[in-house]
């Protein structure tokens, strides 16, 4: 994790503009989650510049008389940058840098840089190198950009090429590069998540809004020390561990990159590998934050994205977190089962782990097997690897009656013969 503690906060000013599509309250809360981005990436808001429109200006998405507001107050101001609340075309930010002689770019640039912090595996960091390319190549010739300042930047060039040319070619080249070596990086996870399944693990993601509460929910299940902190995109590379239940059945939770509203299309493409452990899981732990005034259209956007993901099928079981910061109007808004808890609370844990284990037997096979003493290394291997509800000896048979859940097609119960599925 990069320390950015020691770095002067940049001073930003927040520019919207809301369509006629969007209400009043939901251009409230994207401008709000806005500064909390802007927070995230070690920023400060000085002030905000709304306008309503029936739709954005194509030279500078503002109106004439509100740019003309928003020239005065950065000369009044002098931020460091304007942020404008959305995406902006390669024009619309050359021509407004231009208006505003200040740097400007838009809430895509901001998650991309957010996420150039965040990444710590090489996975990770090539994803948001690739992501970050895509969207600079259509924008190279506003605001001055090039690259033979950058470290490792561009070799010979060929007679009366520009800097222009050559900065695109250096890009494209780059990009064909990082394409070549993800693919190896994503071929390793892909074998990763082959060799679980082979070895019958039983899979969890961890999944919702950003900072819902995910990575405290993973660190207390696990035992583990993701990074945790109250910012958006406080996790990014994602995280497998061994989480226990109450049988003693350990099952393996993945936590994952939180989603957003409006999550740049170049990001969703460039970690769809990532949020793939979200896809292949067998059962998937949707947080949501109870204390924040937006959770329905945090819920919503979870959903949208699971189901771009292909992954909306899956069984969910519903985690309501921050029970101890909840909006007194909060009421649970789901058809899945679902839980109402504080992840600090140790009480409210073992409620959870005892919710889980419910929903990982709906989606195993019960059996029931007689064993005798000398099949210690079996009864063992049951132990570890099912959920064995009920283990009694019988004195008259001199067998072990054990009886509970496994995965299917378990490769580690007896043969068939062997079981009494009948009699379950």
């Amino acid at each position: 994790m990069n320390d950015l503690s020691q770095t002067q906060p940049e001073q930003a000013v927040i520019v919207g503009c809301q369509l006629p599509f969007v209400s009043d309250e939901q251009f409230h809360y994207s401008m709000e989650e806005l500064k909390s981005l802007i927070k995230t990436a070690n920023g400060e808001t000085l002030t905000s510049v709304t306008q309503k429109r029936d739709r954005l200006h194509p030279a500078t998405c503002i109106g004439k008389g509100k740019l003309e507001e928003l020239k005065n107050l950065t000369e009044e101001l002098e931020p460091d940058v304007v942020i404008f609340n959305g995406e902006l075309s390669p024009s619309q930010i050359r021509n407004l840098h231009r208006e505003l002689d200040v740097k400007v770019i838009d809430r895509t640039q901001l998650i991309l840089d957010i996420f150039a912090q965040r990444a710590q595996t090489r996975e990770g960091k090539l994803q948001v190198e690739l992501a970050q390319l895509d969207y600079l190549l259509p924008r190279l010739s506003g605001q001055g950009i090039h690259l033979s300042r950058q470290g490792g930047g561009i070799g010979t060039r060929g007679p009366g090429e520009t800097q222009l040319e050559s900065d695109r070619r250096h890009i494209n080249r780059r990009m064909v590069e990082i394409k070549q070596q993800l693919k190896t990086v994503i071929s390793h996870r892909a074998r990763y998540r082959d060799r679980r399944k082979r070895n019958q693990a039983f899979q969890i993601a961890l999944v919702g809004y950003t900072n819902a509460g995910k990575s405290t929910l993973f660190n207390r299940l696990t035992e583990s020390d993701s990074f945790e902190e109250n910012l958006l995109f406080a996790t990014l590379d994602p995280m497998t561990r061994k989480t226990g239940l109450p049988s003693g059945y350990q099952a393996l939770l993945t936590d994952t990159v939180g989603f957003i509203q409006d999550l740049p299309t170049t990001l969703v493409a460039a970690f769809r590998s990532t949020l793939e452990e979200a896809k292949e899981a067998d059962l998937i732990l949707h947080v949501v934050d109870t204390s924040s005034e937006d959770s329905r259209n945090h819920e919503k956007t979870v959903f949208r994205l699971l189901d771009e993901l292909e992954a909306s099928s899956i069984p969910r079981l519903t985690i309501y977190n921050k029970q101890d910061k909840m909006l007194p109007e909060f009421t649970p808004n789901t058809a899945d089962p679902y839980i109402i808890l504080s992840a600090l609370n140790p009480e409210d844990l073992e409620k959870l782990k005892v919710k889980m284990e419910a929903q990982v037997k709906k989606e195993m096979v019960p059996y029931s097997l007689e064993l005798g003493p000398g099949e210690g290394r079996l009864i063992s291997q049951l132990k570890r690897d099912t959920i064995v509800d009920s283990f009694i000896y019988n004195e008259e048979k001199e067998v072990y009656a054990i009886k509970g859940y496994a995965q299917e097609g378990d490769s580690k119960l007896p043969s068939k013969e062997r079981t009494n599925e009948d009699e379950w």
